[in-house]
Formats: structure tokens, sequence, C-alpha cells
């Protein structure tokens, strides 16, 4: 009987030290938390953020005011609303509209023939914030 000779082979693996991200510090300043398209948003001046897509006509530069204020921080007061704070606004310009990336919906049922394959594409709008 030939008997199996039992080889091992040893690999060496280099350690490289992991380079660890600085933490992020948290933005100070003023902000507030707007409602539109059934989403929260927390913004500040200067942010640009993407919602839901609105009615209405928007050219580049249009102004628009968000009245839907949940919550509003200048620093050293905060007021919260119940549900929206009275009298608070918070000022937008348009910047573009558009769509997002497109996204491959595919129904499929196996052994039956079965198979439907959609796209979509979500329509957006973004918004550069001006001040409360």
């Amino acid at each position: 009987m030939a008997t199996a000779k039992k080889t091992t082979k040893t690999v060496a693996v280099k350690k490289t030290a992991a380079k660890k991200a600085a933490p992020k510090a948290p933005k100070s300043g003023p902000f507030a938390v707007i409602a539109t398209g059934g989403k929260q948003y927390l913004v500040r001046p200067n942010d640009v953020i993407t919602v839901e897509i609105l009615d209405g006509e928007f050219k580049a530069g249009d102004s628009i005011s968000f009245d839907q204020v949940l919550l509003i921080d200048d620093g050293s007061t905060t007021k919260i609303g119940a549900p929206y704070v009275a009298g608070a606004s918070v000022k937008a310009a348009f910047v573009e509209a558009g769509r997002a990336a497109k996204i491959d919906v595919i129904k499929y049922q196996p052994k039956s023939r079965y198979y439907k394959k959609r796209g979509h594409r979500q329509p957006f709008m973004k918004f550069k914030i001006v001040g409360f």
C-alpha cells in the first residue's frame, strides 16, 4: 500500500497598517429642519439639497420659500414647532432639475416563461439654501 505524504505550505502575509480616517467634526452654526415631498431635511446656509420634484416651472436662480419648518436653531436659541414653527421659512434658490440614475425593475417567475423588465428614473430638483 502506498501512503500519501502530507505536505503543508506556509504563506507569508504582509501586514499593512490600515489608515484610519480622522473623525469629522460636527458642523456648527445655524440649521433648520424642513419638510417637503413627504421627507424631512436638515439644512444649513449654502447647502445644496436634492428634493422630490415640485409643481411649477423653475429657472436657474429662481427663489422659493419652504414654509413647513419643523425646527430652527440660530446658534443661541432653538425653536421647535408643533408641528411647524409659526412665521418661520427657509429661503432657497433653484439650481437644477433632473432625473436620477436608472433602476431596473424585473419581475420573473421560473418555469412559466414570465419575464418583465421595466426601467425607472426618479425625477428630482436641487435647491441651494440661501437663509432662514
